[in-house]
């Protein structure tokens, strides 16, 4: 198992499979930047399944357990349980997961099972619909992406995580809502501070919402208590409610930053490997790989990536970082 600079081990893989989404959410896509001319990536620059599943066997070989398949919106790649498919049946992946924003999953929830996908983690910013159609930048209402959790827990894509992203002023006097709604159940409601991804969402400090201030609303609300992670290197920091009926987490990334726990690497949609959520440039796989590189080669070209990773962006996030420090964007490495 390779170790970064830091010690950090390889244990985790995003693959964005594609830079399209069918949101605009304004924190990721905004509508006036990635409008209906927008030119997203040409099919030969994709990564290919076969591609994709080949750069797995040889991170797994590194000691990579976790799998997860982002975008853009994954689901809008054609055929990509096929993909799953592929992916299940590598040796050595103990978690396969997909992040989705839950629009096109209620048609596609059992056939991703049957390939093999193990668990679900769905976007949902609101349960009010005009805030929720305000933060997707389509309008699109939130029974679509509801009905599609239920249909997602009956095929057996569990547990279910629902991520949401806090902007004051926007969506967090809706939390206590959206907590009520699931409370009870086995889906588990992750709360994420608004952060600096990218160049183009127009982050401001001022618009994150401290999980701390979010925490105390919620305790006041509704008691809970800390739980233990489930591994080292996970990033949401976990609660229970005191009365045992769920599960919620917080993602801390602007205030708390586990940047010295981080074991994620990420795939960008053109084969780019990424050290860091917040990092500006990435290594190339897809050209040596196209040029006829043995596994061999790529493994050892990844090592060499990994073994010089210093990444600790959260922890050092300055003014100055904010601002002048060019990032990948989020659609093109997932979140």
């Amino acid at each position: 198992m390779i170790k970064d600079v830091f010690g950090r081990l390889l244990k985790d893989l995003r693959i964005s499979v594609t830079d399209r989404c069918n949101f605009r959410c304004p924190y990721c896509m905004p509508a006036e930047i990635f409008g209906e001319r927008y030119q997203f990536l040409p099919r030969q620059e994709i990564l290919t399944f076969e591609e994709i599943a080949r750069l797995v066997r040889i991170f797994v070989c590194l000691g990579t357990e976790k799998i997860r398949l982002t975008g853009g919106e994954p689901l809008v790649r054609t055929d990509v349980s096929k993909l799953i498919a592929m992916l299940s049946t590598i040796e050595g992946i103990n978690d396969l997961t997909l992040t989705t924003n839950g629009y096109l999953l209620e048609q596609n929830a059992k056939a991703l099972k049957d390939a093999g996908l193990q668990r679900v983690t769905v976007s949902l910013d609101s349960l009010d619909d005009d805030i929720f159609g305000q933060m997707n930048g389509r309008g699109y209402g939130v029974k679509k992406v509801l009905d599609a959790i239920v249909k997602a827990r009956e095929v057996g894509l569990s547990p279910i995580k629902v991520n949401t992203v806090v902007q004051k002023g926007v969506n967090d006097h809706t939390i206590i809502d959206l907590l009520k709604y699931f409370k009870g159940t086995d889906v588990i409601v992750r709360f994420i501070e608004f952060m600096d991804v990218g160049n183009i969402n127009g982050w401001k400090l001022d618009e994150v919402v401290p999980s701390a201030e979010l925490l105390g609303r919620i305790n006041a609300e509704m008691p809970v208590e800390p739980v233990d992670k489930n591994y080292r290197g996970e990033v949401a920091d976990r609660y229970r409610y005191v009365d045992g009926t769920g599960e919620i987490g917080f993602i801390s990334s602007v205030t708390e930053a586990f940047c010295s726990d981080c074991t994620r690497a990420r795939l960008s949609t053109d084969g780019k490997l990424f050290t860091c959520l917040f990092a500006g440039e990435g290594r190339d796989l897809r050209g040596p790989m196209r040029d006829g590189a043995s596994d061999t080669e790529l493994e050892a070209l990844i090592t060499d990536v990994w073994a010089q990773r210093t990444d600790r962006y959260s922890e050092i996030r300055t003014v100055a970082t904010e601002h002048t420090q060019r990032k990948v964007e989020m659609y093109q490495i997932g979140g």
